[in-house]
């Protein structure tokens, strides 16, 4: 079980050498260790190892005669698969393909202005657009997926995307994988100390300290299976098999 924030609070408060909250209330160490977490997690997912994969089955879907998808989550932050729910044999959208394009390609926009299809032994594009996550006070998603041609009838889909990091409390635990609570602690100490330093700015060598248990840390997570060597597809192997 990872370790809970208020945890990681007690042991910063030892290197800061206040056991009971006084200069640092509890509220400003889970504020920077929130943003630790953060900093983390953006270089984790550009790893593209799938640590904070979610796989959506229940709310996306393609309505009929729409060019827009439906349900799209309100956190997204990097799409990695849309294809239809049911792929079986069985699934009136076998063989159902959505393929990423340019929203102003020349497939694209042909595809914009063709007929409506019915969804099954055929391609949809589709074009995420917007700023996304987390840029909406409204609370509405910010993320658009345009897609063309449209279809006759509606698509439930399978919607597989990295969502943004959410805020965490003292009581709910680290969301960093890969034993990451000593780098949590020394970006708290650093970010902490910025308080009492005259200058304002972090503490140097605590953010050397936090720097060097990044480092390690991305490096124990940059590869998650060694099953098999890792290989790059070949751009015409799919004509080959």
């Amino acid at each position: 079980m990872s370790t809970l924030l208020s945890t990681l609070e007690t042991s910063a408060r030892l290197h800061l050498n206040e056991s009971t909250a006084s200069f640092w209330s509890s509220a400003e160490l889970v504020d920077i260790a929130n943003q630790g977490y953060r900093d983390l997690w953006r270089d984790i997912v550009d790893l593209k190892q799938e640590h904070f994969l979610t796989n959506d089955v229940t709310n996306v879907s393609l309505a009929a005669d729409t060019a827009t998808l439906t349900g799209v989550p309100t956190n997204v932050h990097k799409v990695y698969l849309i294809e239809p729910r049911d792929v079986s044999s069985t699934s009136s959208n076998r063989n159902l393909h959505f393929q990423p394009l340019d929203y102003n390609h020349a497939r694209f926009s042909g595809s914009r202005s063709s007929a409506n299809i019915d969804p099954q032994n055929g391609v949809i594009y589709y074009s995420i657009t917007g700023a996304g996550a987390p840029t909406d006070d409204s609370g509405a998603t910010t993320t658009v997926i345009y897609v063309a041609p449209k279809v006759t009838s509606a698509v439930t889909l399978r919607f597989a995307y990295v969502p943004t990091l959410a805020l965490r409390t003292a009581a709910q635990s680290n969301p960093i994988p890969g034993e990451s609570d000593n780098a949590i602690i020394a970006w708290m100490v650093a970010f902490a100390r910025a308080k009492e330093r005259e200058d304002r700015s972090p503490d140097p060598a605590w953010l050397a300290i936090y720097a060097t248990e990044k480092q390690h840390l991305l490096q124990s997570l940059g590869l998650r299976q060694y099953h098999e060597p890792t290989v790059v597809d070949g751009l015409f192997d799919p004509y080959w098999s």
